[in-house]
């Protein structure tokens, strides 16, 4: 562990992120506090150095609390996509804005010395732009994209020397995790080519970034080792993989077709979209000022979730809610 950190507290460390995080954080030798609602259920290791904490994170006391001795904070705890949004948009905002003051405070007033936020490459809305650097402007197509920007200038109003504060914009997330989530663009078609054998693609021209989930986590690896002067007030975009969603399905029809040749041909069939979101993220400046650069591809993704499919890892991939936000918020009533 290269980090000077000991203490790490992960806000949404039971999420899809958070369960190959976690796990990463504590071979890595942190003593590790996840902070979770447990919506979707808690398969993270049984480890000595390991908290768990059912909590809502707009319950200022509890987070308050569950900042007393923490080094550092990595904030993942949303709710995560456009869909899943929309279902409450009430409900959301106090989850992803409203709370996102009270919790940066708490962890500045426990003596927490550095502040990771997460927020998404999506805030760019759309750009024809060839390289959308984190200078471009933001232009949020939705509400779930507003609010991940709105939170970022409310950071950067609490750095201090001794509270680093760093923006993470990364791209849409592919791969296995323990707890995968299939309603994600390439996990989505992956699942769609084992178990049905064709692909729908909606529009098809739209380009969009994707990072491999185990890349993800080297990068929040990275912000809890890099130096203070070289991230304090920072935004680094992390999207190496910028496909048109048709290619990604051509990706996925090959790995699929030569993982499980049994299955025959893939078919792809295109239908119009009203997503419109398309952009092509730069990720220059992590590697320019950290040396960060993603290590795996999309189609290492794609090999990893045949890879579970074909151990039976993921069962039931069509009729288990977990799987996907959107019905899991439903089934059980978040508010």
């Amino acid at each position: 562990m290269a980090s000077k950190f000991k203490n790490v507290l992960v806000t949404g460390g039971a999420g899809y992120v958070g369960h190959v995080l976690t796990p990463r954080l504590l071979a890595a030798g942190y003593n590790v506090t996840v902070y979770d609602s447990l919506f979707f259920g808690c398969r993270l290791p049984n480890d000595p150095k390991l908290r768990v904490i059912k909590g809502d994170i707009r319950d200022t006391a509890k987070i308050a609390e569950a900042m007393k001795g923490q080094d550092a904070v990595l904030h993942l705890a949303c709710i995560s996509n456009d869909a899943s949004f929309e279902l409450d948009e009430n409900l959301s905002k106090t989850i992803n804005f409203d709370c996102f003051e009270s919790i940066v405070v708490a962890a500045k007033s426990a003596g927490v010395n550095r502040f990771v936020y997460c927020s998404s490459s999506s805030v760019y809305g759309v750009s024809d732009s060839p390289n959308v650097t984190e200078d471009h402007p933001l232009v949020p197509l939705t509400l779930y994209n507003k609010f991940k920007g709105m939170c970022e200038p409310v950071l950067w109003q609490h750095k201090a020397d001794n509270f680093t504060c760093v923006t993470i914009r990364p791209a849409t997330v592919c791969g296995y995790s323990p707890r995968t989530r299939l309603d994600l663009s390439v996990n989505i078609l992956t699942n769609h080519a084992i178990n049905k054998g064709v692909i729908t693609v909606f529009g098809g021209t739209q380009m969009r970034p994707n990072l491999h989930v185990e890349d993800m986590v080297d990068a929040y690896q990275l912000m809890l080792e890099a130096p203070h002067e070289k991230i304090q007030g920072e935004t680094f975009n992390i999207g190496f993989q910028n496909h048109s969603i048709a290619n990604i399905a051509q990706i996925v029809k090959k790995v699929v077709e030569e993982t499980f040749p049994e299955k025959g041909e893939i078919g792809i069939v295109t239908t119009p979209s009203d997503d419109n979101r398309s952009y092509h993220v730069n990720s220059d400046k992590i590697k320019r000022v950290l040396g960060f650069t993603a290590k795996r591809t999309i189609e290492d993704a794609v090999r990893d979730l045949c890879r579970a499919f074909k151990n039976y890892m993921l069962p039931n991939s069509f009729d288990e809610d977990w799987y996907y936000n959107v019905r899991t918020m439903k089934k059980i009533g978040a508010k």
